[in-house]
């Protein structure tokens, strides 16, 4: 059994501290305190009438045609979570996309 040191009678409740704010933190909010945090980040390139024949095809030069028009912006997305659109762009030798647009 237990022994209090002071009768219970005799205990005074103490006023519990407000949260620094009051207003529930945002998606944002969290997001900025887990920098670290890995996501995949991801481009979607349409190509319609793509078959199984055409993949099986498929060797070191094959060209595949999308239905994107070469000034079209492309989908991004991180987790599969669409979050923007962007345009391809070429920098020396590597291919880079530019953010156009947000989701």
């Amino acid at each position: 059994m237990a022994t209090l040191s002071m009768p219970a009678q005799e205990m005074q409740p103490r006023p519990v501290a407000a949260p620094a704010s009051t207003t529930p933190a945002t998606e944002e909010d969290l997001l900025d305190t887990m920098p670290w945090l890995p996501c995949t980040l991801s481009l979607e390139i349409p190509v319609v009438r793509f078959t199984i024949a055409d993949l099986l095809a498929l060797r070191h030069g094959s060209i595949v045609e999308t239905a994107c028009h070469h000034t079209s912006d492309v989908p991004l997305r991180v987790n599969k979570v669409l979050i923007g659109w962007t345009e391809f762009e070429v920098i020396g030798d590597r291919l880079a996309v530019r953010v156009t647009d947000q989701a």
